[in-house]
């Protein structure tokens, strides 16, 4: 049995729902399809999450929303009809307006109903059983998932028929909907399939996998075939645009495969994503994702000695905790040590944490270095290859790119270094082009 989940741009409009459908005849054992609220169906078009945000904001301040909600009631009505499907929404939709304009709906609800709908039209386009969120997600009192309670509650309701599940939100104990962060779908879809030890769960959307680098940057990359979930999670690090982090974990508990797949183009294998790989699928492809971000500042200091004292490493963290400041990535070497940390968390209190480092290290030099963007080669295969960091620094060094911080794991997943932000993506296309098999 597989659970699907098919994102906003897959939900978008009536030609959407059918590929969802043809997608769904030619494979029978994908019967649990959790779906997003419908999003833009072209650049300038409007994300439904995003309007019932708006239409919340305008009620918390008096301003009436009726043009926003007639674009939301519009979309809806207008996929129904496009399809012939039966079902009363205006009733509905009336309600839900009557308690926007009364302020009695939370933003989480309002925010939710999105995914609500999406549900209920594509459940009865399909002839589905809906199943709505609340009432399997359960969430505790701190906004965590009770996970033996929410796998009870789904698998008692899902007898081995076609079923219809809206994402992103779910229950608190005190009867109030709580929605996930953004992107939150994804989390219910990798929760169905947890507790539905699925044997694979697909993530649809519309793109054909994970991609080698950011197109954006680099002109049409590779796809990624096939990727661990631990390289996942260091691309996603890195600044990758892969998934919601939360939604990884359910699947991965249960060695559940995850198979991020195309709408638009389902011929397409797109990425499979599992625990381990026992065959190789490319064996002279040993980098398998190129990512980084931008805006980061290295503080630098060095101190005669340092590795004969104990605790200047603990002194500077310290300092860094105490104003609320996360560190990336700490490169050192013999007597001297750097942290890495994005600017934006830094900026307001830099001269304030020189000052508290100056006084509780006493470093002979110490250095500040920003617009600092990092760049990270991800990939299982480059521990046994040797001359991998090499071929990198003497790409980089040929294009002309200073290098301004290493870095690499014990796991010898990623090799991280930084470059001045203005060679961000000159250092990623360098790599792709020296490293990607033509």
């Amino acid at each position: 049995m597989k659970v699907v989940k098919f994102g906003g741009s897959s939900m978008a409009d009536a030609g959407q729902y059918r590929k969802i459908r043809d997608i769904l005849l030619s494979d029978s054992s994908r019967r649990v399809v959790v779906v997003s609220a419908a999003g833009k169906r072209n650049k300038n078009d409007h994300k439904i999450t995003d309007l019932l945000y708006l239409c919340h904001a305008h009620s918390q301040y008096g301003v009436d929303c009726s043009g926003i909600f007639e674009m939301i009631v519009s979309r809806y009505c207008g996929i129904r009809d496009e399809l012939g499907i039966k079902l009363d929404l205006e009733t509905e939709f009336a309600e839900l307006k009557q308690r926007i304009d009364n302020k009695s709906v939370t933003a989480d609800e309002l925010a939710s109903r999105g995914e609500y709908f999406s549900a209920k039209l594509m459940a009865a386009y399909l002839g589905f059983q809906f199943i709505d969120a609340v009432d399997w997600i359960k969430f505790n009192f701190d906004g965590t998932v009770d996970q033996e309670s929410t796998y009870e509650a789904l698998q008692s309701q899902v007898l081995g028929l076609g079923v219809v599940i809206p994402g992103f939100y779910g229950l608190m104990p005190d009867g109030h909907i709580r929605t996930f962060s953004r992107g939150g779908s994804d989390i219910t879809g990798a929760l169905a399939a947890a507790a539905l030890d699925a044997d694979v769960y697909e993530n649809w959307t519309d793109v054909s996998g994970i991609l080698m680098a950011d197109p954006r940057i680099v002109e049409n990359p590779q796809p990624i075939p096939e990727v661990t979930y631990d390289e996942l999670r260091e691309l996603s690090y890195s600044g990758a645009q892969v998934l919601h982090e939360d939604a990884i974990f359910p699947v991965r508990e249960k060695n559940i495969p995850l198979n991020i797949r195309n709408t638009n183009a389902p011929e397409d294998p797109g990425t499979m994503i599992r625990e381990r790989f026992d065959g190789e699928h490319d064996p002279h492809r040993f980098i398998t994702g190129i990512t980084g971000k931008k805006d980061f500042t290295i503080i630098s200091l060095s101190k005669r000695g340092m590795s004969n004292q104990v605790g200047v490493l603990h002194k500077v963290l310290t300092v860094l905790v105490r104003h609320g400041i996360s560190v990336d990535y700490v490169p050192n070497g013999i007597d001297n040590v750097s942290v890495v940390v994005p600017t934006e968390m830094i900026a307001s209190s830099m001269y304030t944490i020189l000052g508290e480092i100056q006084t509780e290290v006493e470093p002979d030099t110490l250095d500040v270095h920003d617009q600092i963007a990092v760049v990270a080669a991800v990939g299982r295969k480059m521990a046994y290859r040797p001359g991998i960091s090499g071929k990198i620094f003497a790409a980089l060094g040929e294009a002309g790119i200073n290098i301004r911080m290493i870095n690499q794991g014990p796991d010898e997943l990623n090799i991280i270094f930084g470059v001045d932000n203005r060679d961000f993506a000159e250092a990623i296309r360098v790599l792709y082009h020296s490293f990607v098999s033509k």
